[in-house]
């Protein structure tokens, strides 16, 4: 799986992954022109379409109606060093579902892949390449 970045102008940057494309700017606050999704918003869009996909699958799987499924994330920031600390996942089947059904679409959810990334945290190596020399 891989991703490139393209820088736009300003604050923007063209997100490219196989044949789609996204845009991404910062906030006014920080520069940009909230013309489209901030980095962490892409993070909670990433984690909120995760776990609608997986409470989903639960849902068809067990052919109840998945009608009207919808999943917000909410999450705190904090500082040293400046990162999302807390994440939020509020899952809304407006269909009643008895008590083994809520906790296997809460199983579903916790299956997620983004989920599971987040709650057990990748080795990411950095690498700055200039010209023909990259350096670590």
């Amino acid at each position: 799986m891989e991703t490139t970045v393209h820088y736009l102008g300003g604050t923007k940057f063209e997100v490219g992954t196989g044949s789609h494309r996204v845009l991404c700017d910062q906030p006014v606050a920080n520069g940009g022109e909230d013309a489209d999704m901030s980095p962490p918003a892409f993070l909670l869009a990433s984690l909120g379409t995760c776990a609608a996909f997986y409470a989903l699958q639960y849902l068809r799987t067990r052919a109840l109606p998945a009608e009207g499924l919808s999943v917000k994330v909410h999450a705190e920031k904090a500082l040293q060093p400046a990162r999302l600390a807390s994440f939020r996942i509020e899952v809304d089947i407006p269909q009643e579902l008895d008590d083994r059904h809520k906790e296997g679409v809460l199983r579903a959810v916790k299956a997620c892949l983004i989920h599971n990334t987040l709650l057990q945290p990748p080795a990411i190596q950095t690498v700055i390449e200039t010209g023909v020399h990259a350096h670590v």
